[in-house]
């Protein structure tokens, strides 16, 4: 394989972006995807520096691909491809995991090497299936499991579920010492370096990538550095922005005090679910969701793998427990449920979800049991027969951030009176609008009440708000969401007000006894709203503990020419 460079300008997307491969050790090459000019990725990052979507080729008796690149890539990565291997002879393709910015030409490996045995965890493979909607021979590997490609080149496969994705996998060559971590040590930064030579400037990239993607999953990223700690490694070939080969343990031990220092929460949720069996893994990610919303830290652990030992151990460290019932018919699931009944004590919090795999543990029994030792119930059971629906996950969501709301309550109390008494009366005396966001996706309905609302822009019309991490109806304003903002009037919005901040039950219908009509994006209009925008999000800024959700105005319509916008008037600024 010989070392090669293309250079090409893409100019529907007025991005730069370029293809360059290298022999990184022994018959081993780097396929490095680089997007110059890309300025956000997703809605975590603001990118200052682009980014590189990386792949790697593994030449021993047999061939092997390590991932693949983002579409936009697509022309670029396989013509490059095409010099480097014929398609004929590609063995393997090694899913590290199935993020669309590293499996996008999965489908194209495919059609042009339809022999190739996708190799992936278990997870992996599922969400492959949905992905390109063909047969393909495939291989699941699990934790210490091997590959051997010949000449030496013995792969072994470290599991690292929830590094960001539940279905992610490492991959160690122990003939070159190189350790395929996909987007674990990873970080957004393009350059022509291939490695980290320059260390200092890359610190702040690496540290910002941690804190967006690995900081939520603090306790996984500690089981995976356990798992990779007695492993001789000599290059870490990252998914994103160079390879780590000069700084290694430097890297490694960044991510061991900054996730210890993450786990350290006295607010740890343990969520138990049944790989495999229903929909308990998807609840119990839903739930998961909106804990994660409100800064607790969440482990979830599969109880068809856990023995009592660990049940015991993970009960003994949270404050909240989530259990998805196990089939009946599993006996380690069931041992380990019996160690948890053992093991907990009243001053923790439980809630439970059916897992519609048809032969479930008794919910109800089992609920008695805990209420008897005197746990107190987070949320009321999830029953769920069948596959979950759009409502089903936004009601798990929505039960997992009441839960994290409840556990923190203690510590958002003590922020709200922490502020300088000078700066909290001064920042009170920022007035502001009263406003209703209401919102309609598909099946799934949203309302929020807001103040922090303020006109951005002109050309285009914009408008921009304040909305804590922590609401329901954060997860339905993402980027190219349509939602209504109604403008509330004087004298006539304290009916509004207390209907919409009560306190909902998860899932619920927060229209029930208010008049509404149907706006022109699907979402309701309040019928005895001053005025209303039609909004569609343009872009997300993170600010602290709020996003700064930016909108283009499409329509508008005022119901009473001389009425006056309400005001909210503060007394304080650490609470609204």
């Amino acid at each position: 394989m010989v070392a090669l460079t293309v250079h090409s300008e893409d100019f529907t997307t007025s991005s730069r972006l370029t293809i360059k491969s290298q022999e990184i050790a022994e018959k081993t090459t780097a396929i490095r995807s680089l997007d110059w000019d890309r300025d956000r990725f997703d809605i975590e990052f603001g990118l200052r520096n682009g980014t590189t979507y990386n792949s790697f080729l593994i030449q021993g008796e047999k061939l092997a691909l390590v991932d693949t690149s983002h579409i936009k890539f697509e022309s670029l990565y396989l013509e490059e491809l095409k010099e480097l291997i014929d398609f004929s002879r590609l063995d393997y393709l090694i899913i590290s995991h199935t993020e669309p910015d590293h499996s996008g030409l999965v489908k194209n490996i495919l059609n042009l090497a339809p022999q190739v045995t996708i190799v992936g965890s278990k997870v992996a493979i599922q969400f492959l299936e949905n992905m390109v909607h063909q047969p393909f021979n495939f291989l699941i590997v699990k934790s210490g499991e091997t590959l051997n490609l010949g000449n030496g080149h013995q792969l072994e496969f470290v599991s690292a579920p929830n590094l960001h994705w539940p279905d992610t996998i490492f991959t160690y060559d122990h003939q070159t010492s190189v350790l395929y971590t996909c987007d674990v040590f990873g970080m957004h930064y393009c350059n022509d370096y291939l490695y980290d030579e320059e260390s200092d400037l890359l610190t702040e990239d690496f540290q910002y990538y941690y804190d967006c993607l690995m900081g939520p999953n603090a306790r996984s990223v500690l089981a995976a550095l356990k798992r990779i700690q007695n492993l001789e490694i000599k290059t870490i070939a990252t998914g994103h922005g160079p390879l780590l080969n000069y700084n290694i343990p430097q890297w490694i031990n960044y991510y061991q005090q900054w996730s210890q220092a993450q786990a350290k929460s006295d607010n740890l949720v343990v969520i138990f679910y049944s790989e495999d069996y229903g929909y308990s893994e998807q609840i119990g990610r839903d739930i998961a969701q909106g804990l994660l919303k409100t800064e607790v830290t969440v482990d979830l652990v599969n109880l068809s793998e856990t023995d009592p030992h660990e049940a015991r151990e993970f009960v003994h460290e949270a404050k909240g427990l989530v259990i998805g019932m196990p089939s009946q018919h599993d006996p380690i699931a069931q041992t380990a449920l019996q160690t948890i009944l053992a093991s907990v004590h009243g001053k923790q919090a439980i809630a439970l979800f059916e897992s519609g795999g048809g032969e479930d543990e008794p919910i109800f029994p089992l609920r008695n049991k805990f209420q008897e030792i005197g746990l107190t119930e987070a949320f009321s059971p999830i029953l769920s027969k069948n596959a979950p629906t759009a409502t089903t996950q936004k009601l798990a969501e929505e039960a997992g951030t009441d839960f994290g709301q409840w556990l923190t309550r203690d510590k958002t109390i003590k922020q709200m009176k922490s502020l300088d008494s000078d700066l909290d009366r001064a920042l009170g005396r920022l007035s502001s609008g009263l406003y209703l966001i209401t919102v309609q996706k598909g099946e799934v309905s949203g309302a929020m009440f807001a103040s922090w609302v303020t006109q951005a822009s002109l050309q285009p019309l914009g408008v921009a708000i304040a909305v804590a991490k922590d609401r329901a109806i954060e997860s339905l304003l993402q980027v190219n969401d349509t939602f209504v903002l109604n403008v509330l009037e004087e004298g006539n919005y304290q009916g509004l007000m207390k209907h919409f901040l009560k306190r909902f039950a998860p899932g619920s219908d927060r229209f029930t006894g208010i008049k509404t009509y149907q706006s022109s994006n699907g979402s309701p209009i309040l019928a005895d709203a001053l005025a209303y925008l039609d909004c569609t999000v343009t872009s997300r800024l993170e600010a602290g503990d709020h996003w700064i959700i930016y909108t283009t105005v499409q329509t508008g319509r005022v119901s009473k020419v001389d009425g006056v916008t309400a005001v909210h008037h503060r007394k304080v600024g650490n609470h609204y």
